[in-house]
């Protein structure tokens, strides 16, 4: 499996040639098909980034970087979740999410 991640600026994202992609995302793209599918979508305003697997591939790693950001590339400071209020429904923050299936097998397959 390879693995995609978009990391488009806030200040282009849904402008011009992006105007149709909606928020960044990570792609699952098997090269033996040329098959790509949209793994995850991440919160308004953020950027994914980083990915680790476990060696036995149970457990993706993966970064979510400045949820909230604005096209201004900076937040309104008196509107903190004017834009996203990931991940818990207050003042967006950067985390790094855990994949796993639900029956413990490896991710992508």
């Amino acid at each position: 499996m390879l693995w995609i991640e978009m990391d488009v600026a806030t200040n282009v994202l849904h402008k011009g040639d992006y105007a149709r992609m909606g928020n960044n995302a990570m792609l699952a793209a098997d090269p033996a098909t040329g098959e790509v599918r949209r793994f995850l979508v991440g919160p308004s305003g953020c950027e994914i980034t980083g990915i680790i697997a476990t060696p036995d591939g149970t457990s993706l790693f993966v970064n979510i970087q400045h949820p909230g950001e604005t096209a201004s590339e900076r937040s309104d400071p008196t509107k903190p979740t004017g834009i996203s209020s990931w991940p818990d429904g207050t003042r967006p923050r950067s985390a790094t999410i855990v994949i796993r299936k639900l029956d413990g097998g490896v991710i992508g397959t």
